[in-house]
């Protein structure tokens, strides 16, 4: 492609509305352009690359024995409310309805279409397994769209559902999904990990993420520091602190006026966050839920609504709420004596010794209290994962930081069909529900999840294998007429041996031309300046600052060599 006939506009300045390196990128290098908040149109230049990132993901997808095909992306509710989702969902949900007030959506995900097809197209174990997958557009109103594709309203998606007559089946089409992923993403040149991960709204016995690590990602994610664990912090287990026994002492009630925080608490009884266990209250739905937590760590709010069973809404209760629940001003919450519905108490708390917590007086707290003499709750995990803590599966210490997710695959089990009764004759001829598994990947936030990864000070450095164009021709000077005859002689036998090839021809000056060439990240370039006299050219990867001189003959091997 002659790039004087494209419709291309890079940008020199970087826009205000830009936050991260991949939003900043795919503007400047004309690869989108914004719409509306969070919904963009993809250019040229970024739809290349999209199709190039669809066809990687097609063909894994094949070769793991799936099936391609198209829902719809406009969805009845009748589906939604059959599996209960349609209020669960909540705002992010685009409804509407139609001219004869029937409601629908649009599709946010696919789990009830899908399941719908399964149960009035399969009905014998002889066609089982069974994967179905789609790439299509997905909507979903965002409270706050941010970092560009990231997290946008609309995003292309790439979601799968197997279907198998057993367990250990599904065990099997798992496993093909995951390494599926990981060709996927390797190919598309990200480095992930695969980690353990919470369910969500998806529901279903297990899930895994493929994260990739970056300070802008919206998860965070323990990593063991010696062995291969990893898992998002709202699904990682954290291994309570073993403390040293201690003599039980009396309780005992003390005066704390205007001491309400941790900090002010440490300094009023000097001594450290590990004597103390904070009682934080929260609104699930209709119930008022108080949870306990040693005082130097977090609540882990995923744990909870999964004690929950899962909650539609669930926030921090405002101070109303906490009086009525505590009998006094917030900042003096404690256990004891708690008018709450559910009261979760972290299994790390129930191990310590001799506490200070609020005693549900303002102005005061209680010192030695212990956990079954004093009060009781329902034990549990429902603590945040730290930087430090030990790794369940070999005790050695846990690092965690920041990532964002590329794929998200799950064991959904029977959650789906037994609720929409999708079902099928087993070999006995007995009716059983299918056994589902469903596996998503995130395709424009993959392609802005390589530009985090592949990058410089001058622009995206596209992986060869999802490049928008995979060698860029320019000549130095166009008005030389040797240069612009060798670089069209280049640029066709490049087109001649199935290479995607950009000619730069337009009336600009060499350095505008690599600066565009540069920012937009195409992998190798070809310049015919003033060394074609001496019947050679220069070779330069995006990705190294090294030029290299070649003869003209020997250009063509130079780029092949590349490919393989």
């Amino acid at each position: 492609m002659k790039l004087s006939k494209m419709l291309i506009s890079t940008l020199r300045e970087t826009p205000a509305e830009a936050e991260i390196v991949s939003h900043q990128l795919m503007l400047r290098a004309g690869m989108m352009r914004k719409m509306a908040s969070g919904i963009y149109n993809y250019m040229p230049l970024g739809l290349r690359v999209m199709k190039k990132i669809e066809d990687i993901v097609r063909e894994e997808m094949d070769k793991a024995g799936a099936q391609e095909f198209l829902a719809s992306a406009i969805l009845p509710s009748e589906l939604w409310k059959e599996s209960g989702r349609w209020e669960v969902f909540g705002p992010e949900m685009f409804k509407l309805k139609d001219r004869n007030e029937r409601e629908f959506c649009l599709g946010p995900t696919h789990e009830e279409v899908f399941t719908d097809i399964a149960r009035n197209e399969i009905k014998s174990y002889k066609q089982l397994p069974l994967n179905l997958y789609q790439i299509q557009t997905k909507y979903r109103d965002e409270r706050r769209p941010r970092f560009g594709v990231m997290r946008s309203r609309e995003f292309v998606m790439k979601d799968a559902y197997s279907f198998d007559k057993d367990y250990e089946g599904l065990d099997i089409s798992y496993n093909k999904m995951y390494e599926a992923y990981h060709n996927i993403f390797k190919r598309c040149g990200l480095v992930c990990k695969c980690v353990e991960a919470d369910s969500g709204a998806m529901g279903g016995s297990g899930s895994a993420e493929f994260m990739v690590k970056s300070e802008i990602g919206e998860d965070e994610i323990a990593f063991c520091t010696a062995c291969e664990y990893a898992a998002n912090v709202e699904k990682a287990p954290s291994t309570p602190e073993v403390l040293e026994n201690e003599d039980i002492k009396e309780l005992n009630k003390v005066t704390t006026p205007d001491v309400k925080t941790i900090d002010e608490l440490i300094k009023f009884f000097k001594t450290t966050p590990k004597k103390f266990a904070k009682t934080l209250i929260y609104k699930a739905d209709d119930k008022v839920v108080a949870v306990m937590v040693r005082g130097d760590r977090e609540v882990n709010e995923v744990k909870v609504v999964n004690a929950l069973g899962g909650a539609i809404d669930f926030e921090m209760a405002d101070a109303t709420t906490v009086k009525n629940a505590t009998s006094a001003e917030v900042g003096f919450a404690g256990p004891i004596g708690i008018k709450v519905d559910v009261l979760f108490v972290d299994e790390e708390v129930a191990n310590m010794y001799n506490f200070i917590i609020g005693a549900n007086e303002t102005g005061y707290h209680y010192e030695n209290v212990n956990y079954g003499r004093d009060f009781e709750g329902k034990l549990g995990d429902f603590r945040k994962v730290v930087e430090g803590d030990k790794c369940p599966k070999c005790g050695k210490p846990m690092t965690v930081a920041r990532g964002v997710e590329v794929g998200h695959i799950f064991k959904l089990g029977t959650k789906y069909s037994e609720t929409m009764g999708a079902n099928f004759l087993d070999e006995k001829g007995e009716s059983k529900p299918l056994i589902m598994g469903c596996y998503g990947i995130g395709v424009n936030r993959t392609m802005a999840t390589v530009i985090e990864q592949n990058h410089d000070e001058n622009g995206i450095i596209w992986p060869l294998a999802i490049a928008p164009y995979q060698v860029i021709v320019i000549p130095a000077v166009t008005k030389d007429e040797e240069q612009v005859r060798v670089a069209e002689e280049i640029y066709n036998r490049l087109k001649g041996m199935g290479i995607e090839v950009l000619l730069d021809d337009r009336d600009e000056r060499a350095g505008v031309k690599f600066k565009d060439a540069d920012l937009i990240g195409i992998p190798m370039r070809i310049t015919v300046g003033k060394k074609v006299k001496e019947g050679n050219v220069e070779f330069k990867l995006r990705n190294s600052s090294d030029i290299e001189l070649i003869s003209i003959s020997e250009i063509f091997e130079r780029v092949e060599k590349e490919f393989k």
